[in-house]
């Protein structure tokens, strides 16, 4: 009998078998996604969604239920010793992707896209590689942290993985009340919507990589980090690395940019955070 895969799981929570949401061939052709049940939990934001008249309705739809619902605006509550604690969010914690992927906040995050999406990552400072490992131990360690845990934080991006994925397949189109421009401000999504974004990641080597299989000089199938950033400038992606990773990226595979919300989250101003998987890449040697 074959060993387990480490890096897949057998179960996850949008309804496709794993080793398929990990293929080139979904990669290819992708269908779209959903965590099951937050649509269905959660249906007074989309309705809230639905009246919005254009995008910056929709940020303003999103951030105000956000705050209701997990409380984001009060200040932390004290502990039983009268110390103050932590409330998480998901702001907080995407500011954390954005100073340190592969810090406690890197964790939480790709821990998230673990228990969503069946995929484990490939890094977390360090080669995961087979399970058990000290690099194993700190991931798993980070990932449970319980500053991060106080206050529904994997719900939250559930939340906003199901209204991003609301304005890229453009469901607002069908709503009453909602402009055909509303999409006007994200960056890359024509009405009808495309199911791919051209995007760009910079690297000098392959340690968060591996390369499934290579299909010519400048062709590969390249095995990437349960969650990943991109840019959508090539110019941007040039100065982080010498090796540039040209890839078709499934909008049903986008957790995050910074025109989903109405000021800058991650530093980056063209960044996409993408859940990973097996992808055809080109390359390109600077």
């Amino acid at each position: 009998m074959a060993a387990p895969d480490p890096y897949r799981h057998a179960t996850n929570l949008v309804g496709l078998p794993t080793g398929l949401l990990a293929s080139p061939d979904y990669n290819d052709y992708p269908l779209r996604l959903s965590i099951h049940g937050t649509r269905e939990t959660n249906a007074a934001l989309f309705r809230m969604l639905g009246d919005a008249a254009g995008l910056a309705d929709a940020q303003a739809a999103f951030r105000a239920y956000m705050n209701a619902v997990f409380d984001l605006d009060a200040p932390n509550p004290p502990d039983r010793l009268g110390r103050k604690r932590h409330r998480s969010s998901y702001l907080k914690v995407l500011h954390g992707w954005g100073f340190d992927a592969n810090g406690p906040a890197g964790a939480v995050l790709k821990g998230w896209v673990e228990s969503r999406f069946g995929l484990a990552p490939l890094f977390h400072k360090a080669p995961l590689g087979a399970y058990p490992s000290p690099a194993w131990m700190t991931y798993v360690e980070e990932k449970m942290a319980a500053r991060y845990h106080t206050n529904a934080i994997a719900q939250q991006f559930d939340l906003l993985y199901e209204y991003g994925q609301w304005l890229f397949w453009g469901d607002w189109h069908g709503t009453a009340g909602t402009a055909r421009t509303a999409r006007g401000g994200l960056p890359g999504w024509p009405y009808p919507p495309c199911r791919h974004l051209t995007l760009y990641r910079g690297v000098n080597d392959f340690s968060e990589h591996q390369v499934v299989c290579w299909l010519g000089k400048r062709e590969a199938i390249a095995r990437h980090n349960n969650l990943v950033s991109f840019t959508d400038s090539r110019e941007t992606a040039d100065t982080f690395g010498d090796t540039l990773l040209e890839v078709a990226v499934p909008i049903s595979k986008i957790l995050f940019c910074n025109a989903l919300l109405d000021g800058p989250v991650l530093r980056g101003e063209g960044e996409y955070l993408a859940i990973g998987g097996d992808f055809r890449v080109r390359l390109a040697y600077l």
